[in-house]
């Protein structure tokens, strides 16, 4: 064969091999869907960031610099950071003492001075990752008995809307002006600040502590207007949910707001439209959190129910749940939390499969997006190894997240 026909079929086949492996590449990129995959970040009490209170403002950054390269490294894209822990502040606020858990002193400011919400915003999204801002709305101490309480803080301006619980002192839910006060907290931060989200956790009205009773009843003698008072306690909670989503739109119609409730709206025993489940404590019945009303009403853009339990729990199954859910998100973005944190807790948690058949479980059920884990320090310490795992396995590919519906 003459040299100019063969130079002609190679040039040929060498095209034909670029179309095929190209077309192979588009269509694998077209197949990775959009995946929540996300991580909380805990300040009250350390728990994950900053390791320990200080004033230093670089020993502050580079230890969520490292934090955030370590998850972007194991494919997470977005980051749930608590933002207001205890009525305090991880940032400037107009309203709210500097964190006593940043600096050790609530109060006191990082010194050299920076503004640790916009630098870490500013770093989660030079990764092409999202920020999500975790604020607790009616948590005010943690802890009555050791807190160092500013005097410009909250309980000290306003002692009045308080109620002391255990050794926690907590917002009263019922009084119109705690709603004013943490609603505008929240616009704050929306106006301020370029978070992709603002997040709510499970504080809701508090678990309950045996033989204490939470002591609303002058809000409920003021405000109850003839209602029973577990109708009374989910009315407040309505209304705070209804007023910040309200709120947050009304300032920026694309930052999301998202509630991750206790994993058990209701026990099928009380309501047949409940999950199939023996919990304790529910949203419903106990926390006055009526998380279905939400979604329903599209007072929330996405719901992340906490389901720490393992695969084939006798009184609240991992699987269950994940498909109840699933069918009770009214079309919101549903991701599911799972306890990393619980890895050798039990049998069930020292098994290693135990995370990865959540995992797929998740990407096999309907109307399920994704997962956020709790916590950041469970998944630095690679327990179980599961971290590997995500890097090597699950998270190898990296995922957009979901779009707000």
């Amino acid at each position: 064969m003459p040299p100019i026909k063969i130079k002609i079929k190679f040039l040929l086949l060498c095209f034909f091999c670029f179309f095929v492996f190209n077309s192979l590449v588009f269509a694998q990129n077209d197949t990775i869907k959009p995946e929540m995959r996300a991580v909380w970040i805990a300040t009250v009490a350390n728990i994950d960031w900053p390791d320990y209170p200080t004033t230093n403002s670089d020993i502050q950054k580079n230890s969520f610099i490292r934090l955030l390269d370590y998850h972007k490294s194991n494919g997470i894209n977005t980051v749930i950071v608590q933002v207001r822990p205890s009525s305090d502040a991880i940032y400037p606020s107009p309203f709210e003492p500097w964190s006593q858990w940043l600096t050790g002193i609530q109060g006191q400011a990082p010194q050299p001075y920076y503004d640790p919400l916009e630098f870490m915003i500013t770093e989660t999204h030079k990764r092409g990752m999202e920020f999500h801002a975790w604020i607790n709305p009616y948590r005010a101490i943690n802890n009555v008995f050791t807190a160092s309480i500013s005097d410009q803080h909250v309980t000290k301006t306003h002692p009045d809307w308080f109620i002391n619980y255990g050794e926690k002192k907590l917002f009263d839910p019922g009084n119109k002006e705690c709603q004013r006060y943490v609603v505008e907290v929240v616009k704050d931060i929306v106006t301020r600040y370029q978070v992709d989200a603002i997040h709510i956790d499970d504080y809701f009205y508090p678990y309950p502590i045996p033989g204490k009773q939470f002591q609303d009843y002058a809000s409920y003698s003021k405000y109850g207007n003839g209602m029973k008072l577990d109708d009374w306690r989910r009315s407040n909670v309505d209304s705070i949910i209804f007023n910040l989503y309200s709120s947050i739109k009304q300032i920026k119609p694309n930052c999301q707001f998202g509630v991750s409730p206790f994993g058990v709206w209701r026990n099928a025993d009380k309501d047949p439209r409940g999950s199939k489940t023996q919990a304790g404590p529910t949203d419903y019945d106990v926390l006055y959190a009526d998380i279905l009303l939400w979604l329903k009403n599209g007072w929330v853009d996405y719901v992340a129910p906490q389901l720490y339990w393992e695969i084939g729990n006798k009184k609240a199954d991992c699987e269950v749940l994940i498909d109840w859910w699933s069918k009770n998100c009214y079309g919101k973005n549903c991701y599911i939390g799972l306890g990393v944190y619980r890895a050798g807790s039990n049998k069930a948690w020292r098994d290693k499969s135990q995370l990865p058949k959540q995992i797929e479980k998740i990407r096999s059920t309907p109307n399920i997006q994704g997962m956020v884990f709790y916590s950041s320090k469970s998944l630095e310490k690679n327990l179980n190894g599961w971290s590997d795992s995500l890097r090597l396995n699950y998270f190898k590919n990296p995922a957009p997240t979901p779009k707000l519906k």
